[in-house]
């Protein structure tokens, strides 16, 4: 056996060493705060554009803006999903490779270019790319930030640190609610200048914290898992050194306990294939399936938020942000209040019950606003039999009811609705209605065909 320094011993099967028990056995220290507020603040800047693309939804749609069309806007923020989670997979293979330190400089960078040059949008498809850009940055960060954030916090606070830092999404979310709530009143700042702000304001809280992250190391357990264990040594006696320094201690506790590891340099798409697809299938859906429900079917409602307020609510579009702060409020103190839950109850049932209770309640909230209770107004259906909808479509082909005729299979919707606005309606039978059906109903169509082949023009 070869002893490579006096706490890590080389043989054939690997590395027998110390550091992961040493960066666990630290006591917690402003170096430690450091580390969380320079990489956790990802999960803050993420939270903070998705909630300035909500709150100006609704302003980008307005002439004086980039006049984009409801659906350009949500085009947008799909654009932005889709950034992320190609940046997650390109920048997590490079943050692998390269280190965790370059990467999540090279992230924070891609996110600020991108952010700048979003505030300089002149129309769709520039608005659009930046978006996608932006994305991919704050997807990279996830990759090079999660993995920093567990090699470098004790294990005995990880899994409270994790839920902190994931839970300040929504401080971002607040921020960016109070913020827009300023830079979108007319009052203060031109239409076409607050919304560009928005973007100016989170470079430059990505700057900042860039500057700060300069004073962080590399991975210890990267460094080691590609072999690097001179350098790992150096760098975890120079965070003892710091953390003595900032606690006034004398000493540190003894490590306890040794690991081996075999240094195996970056990790093939392959070999991560074969892990999730083979080793752990169910897992893997387990973990997919709770993520799109959370980012996919929860989070990203809020791309849309603002367009749903104005045009359905008329709130004003400098009001908006305040509707988000209760989201934020509740969504950030969730973690902190119930995470010690999953440690007690178990994760299975607490997982369960912190997405199946908030389902129930989205179900319920969208049944208030259907009945009106919600809001005190009651909602207007637009849809078959309404004869508004009738009548918007013959405007909008120019013809006239004593032209035009409905064909429909069903008499309770297609039928009624032509009776109701003045049109000869034609009912098919090869559809939901039958023959004894039709003649149990008040009203009667101009005529009943077996099939749409029956139909002579």
């Amino acid at each position: 056996m070869e002893r490579m320094s006096s706490n890590i011993e080389l043989n054939a099967k690997g590395v027998r060493t110390d550091v992961p028990a040493r960066l666990d056995r630290l006591p917690w220290s402003r170096w430690h705060w450091l580390v969380v507020i320079s990489l956790g603040i990802t999960w803050i800047l993420d939270g903070l554009e998705v909630t300035i693309i909500g709150s100006i939804s609704a302003v980008l749609t307005d002439s004086h803006t980039l006049h984009l069309s409801d659906v350009q806007v949500s085009a947008a923020g799909t654009a932005y999903l889709i950034g992320a989670v190609l940046g997650a997979l390109f920048f997590a293979r490079l943050t692998d490779k390269f280190g965790r330190k370059k990467l999540f400089m090279i992230t924070l960078c891609v996110y600020l270019v991108a952010t700048v040059l979003t505030a300089f949008s002149f129309n769709f498809i520039w608005f659009a790319a930046c978006r996608f850009l932006t994305g991919t940055g704050i997807g990279g960060e996830y990759a090079a930030i999660n993995s920093a954030i567990d090699e470098l916090i004790p294990a005995r606070v990880r899994g409270h640190v994790d839920l902190a830092i994931n839970g300040s999404w929504w401080v971002g979310t607040a921020v960016g609610a109070v913020l827009t709530t300023v830079l979108l009143n007319p009052h203060l700042f031109p239409v076409d200048v607050g919304w560009r702000l928005a973007f100016g304001m989170g470079a430059v809280l990505g700057l900042a914290v860039l500057l700060v992250r300069r004073n962080l190391p590399e991975s210890p357990r990267w460094l080691m898992i590609h072999g690097r264990f001179d350098e790992a040594e150096r760098v975890v006696g120079m965070i003892e050194e710091e953390v003595m320094r900032e606690e006034h201690l004398q000493s540190l506790p003894e490590p306890q306990g040794y690991i081996m590891i075999r240094p195996i340099g970056t990790v093939s798409f392959r070999e991560i294939a074969r892990v999730i697809l083979r080793r752990y299938p169910t897992r893997s859906l387990l973990g997919f399936s709770l993520l799109v429900g959370q980012a996919f079917l929860y989070n990203a409602i809020f791309f849309t938020y603002g367009l749903v307020l104005t045009k359905f609510y008329n709130i004003p579009n400098s009001s908006i942000g305040l509707y988000l702060i209760p989201f934020a409020v509740g969504n950030f103190f969730g973690p902190l209040l119930l995470g010690c839950l999953f440690d007690t109850i178990g994760r299975r049932k607490m997982i369960s019950f912190t997405y199946i209770v908030p389902g129930i309640l989205l179900a319920i909230t969208g049944w208030l606003f259907v009945q009106g209770a919600a809001t005190g107004i009651k909602p207007y259906f637009i849809g078959k039999p309404n004869p508004l909808m009738m009548r918007t479509a013959l405007r909008t082909i120019e013809a006239h009811s004593e032209d035009s005729a409905i064909i429909g299979d069903r008499m309770d919707t297609d039928i009624v609705a032509g009776i109701e606005s003045g049109l000869r309606t034609l009912l098919v039978l090869s559809g939901v209605t039958t023959r004894e059906q039709a003649e149990r109903f008040p009203y009667r169509p101009t005529w009943i065909r077996e099939s749409i082949a029956d139909v002579e023009v």
